[in-house]
């Protein structure tokens, strides 16, 4: 787009676009990269538990960050006002000293070229009314406590945020997006006999609210959640040792996104701290393993039409067949390494410059039925669900609890286990995988990622697999 683009002054600033192009020069200039990224965003919570609405906000911010790259050095100014004065100043606090160049370096990405919008640019929460928004919080709540009369507790939280963006570059380059998000979540805590214990699910993704007020998809959680927690109920004390594992499809994938998935972002691998720096081209993985990140998936939760520099996003082959072929790249870390963004450049908002991050991870799915991999577990544990767990990026060493997982015998589900942890390194394991199913699913929506202090929503899935010799943390045997 040219400067002189009447579309521009995206939330009613009246900024100038010919100043705010010329701030960004100045600031860029012998530099060899940067943009200006601003921002609006709105979201809104609520939370009814206990029988009543313990929370409802609607918050909105806006601002933007300005940022210069040169070589390994990245400046950042950023601010929570937009004008022409801001901008103006938070250019000159980033500027580089200058010296035999005088010219922005320019890449091979068009940001363009090849982009498919993969959500809805409506506003998630429009056009439906607070009061429509209480009423389904006490419909979900009524219709749980009537559901189990072993139900203590419901807890059910409805959240929508809608995110506008304008990315400008000193190529005069303006990249647009507006990206909704929406979530639910339905948490139920189950009494028998003394014995507490609790089940949750949720869902949600880029698409409008009213996609997850329907009846049907309401339920669907609440029951699940219900499940979950009777199954919990019964759960009796972990084993401990080294044993066989079946993993089951969707969520689980959270293993492959913390064990395997941050190692092969693109500044962990430049800076050789990664457990797969220096393996472009070497087997990782049994052979039957493919991991892929996607930010091109409609309506997903990781999913970008543009990443957080204006790159179109992309759908990336990491490991083929066994053997690493990719890393996923920001524009900084691509340009230090040689190669090109993978569409993988994301912050978590204006406040924070952008950096290699997943959007959609998984395993690609394989050929065996998934009945088949169960039955061939002689003795080990199914784990269907997980919370919470912990990585080392240097050597993939990872711990991770199952919230729902069973001991298995001879093929048979025997009963459903309680604090059973797994512990291992991402790339032992990925070599321990046996088999693959066919069944590929990828999480519900609800999938969040931390790192270096920014959080961002993501995707992560995979087919039902069987990995032998993990280590099961638990009660001793």
């Amino acid at each position: 787009m040219s400067e002189i683009d009447a579309t521009f002054n995206p939330f009613e600033t009246n900024l100038d676009l010919k100043k705010t192009l010329n701030c960004l020069k100045n600031a860029t200039k012998s530099v060899d990269d940067g943009e200006i990224f601003l921002e609006r965003s709105q979201n809104e919570n609520f939370l009814f538990d206990n029988n009543k609405l313990k929370q409802s906000s609607f918050n909105s911010k806006e601002g933007f960050g300005i940022r210069a790259v040169k070589g390994e050095r990245t400046a950042y100014s950023h601010s929570s006002k937009i004008s022409n004065e801001k901008i103006r100043n938070a250019s000159k606090s980033i500027s580089f000293s200058k010296k035999e160049s005088d010219t922005f370096m320019k890449d091979n990405i068009n940001p363009t070229e090849n982009a498919k919008r993969i959500y809805t640019d409506e506003n998630p929460f429009s056009n439906i009314v607070l009061s429509s928004k209480i009423e389904l919080l006490k419909k979900i709540d009524e219709y749980a406590r009537q559901s189990d009369e072993k139900i203590k507790q419901v807890s059910v939280s409805l959240n929508a945020s809608m995110q506008e963006i304008v990315i400008l570059r000193p190529t005069e380059e303006i990249i647009k997006d507006i990206r909704p998000m929406v979530r639910i979540n339905i948490s139920i805590i189950v009494e028998e006999n003394g014995r507490r214990e609790s089940g949750s699910s949720g869902g949600g993704g880029r698409f409008n609210l009213k996609e997850i007020m329907k009846e049907k998809i309401w339920k669907n959680h609440v029951n699940e959640a219900i499940r979950i927690a009777n199954v919990n109920l019964k759960a009796k004390p972990s084993p401990a040792g080294v044993m066989d594992i079946v993993l089951g499809p969707g969520w689980p994938g959270v293993m492959l996104h913390e064990a395997v998935g941050h190692g092969l972002e693109g500044d962990f691998n430049r800076k050789k701290v990664s457990a797969f720096s220096n393996m472009i081209g070497k087997k990782v993985a049994s052979d039957n393993v493919t991991v892929i990140d996607d930010g091109t998936i409609q309506d997903k939760r990781g999913s970008l039409t543009f990443d957080d520099e204006g790159s179109p996003s992309k759908r990336n082959i990491l490991i083929e067949n066994g053997i690493l072929v990719n890393y996923m790249q920001d524009r900084q870390n691509a340009r230090l390494m040689n190669t090109n963004s993978t569409g993988n450049g994301r912050r978590q908002s204006f406040a924070h410059p952008p950096m290699p991050r997943m959007t959609n991870t998984f395993m690609s799915s394989g050929k065996e039925d998934p009945k088949n991999l169960l039955s061939d577990l002689k003795d080990g544990i199914y784990a269907v669900g997980f919370s919470g767990g912990q990585v080392d990026i240097t050597n993939g060493k990872f711990v991770f609890s199952c919230t729902e997982a069973y001991r298995v015998e001879n093929g048979n589900i025997l009963y459903p286990v309680k604090g059973a942890t797994l512990i291992g390194d991402g790339p032992n394991a990925m070599k321990k995988i046996h088999g693959i199913g066919n069944d590929l699913r990828l999480d519900p929506g609800i999938g969040n990622c931390g790192k270096a202090g920014q959080w961002v929503p993501v995707g992560v899935g995979q087919p039902t697999i069987y990995l032998s010799g993990i280590t099961i943390g638990g009660r001793s045997s």
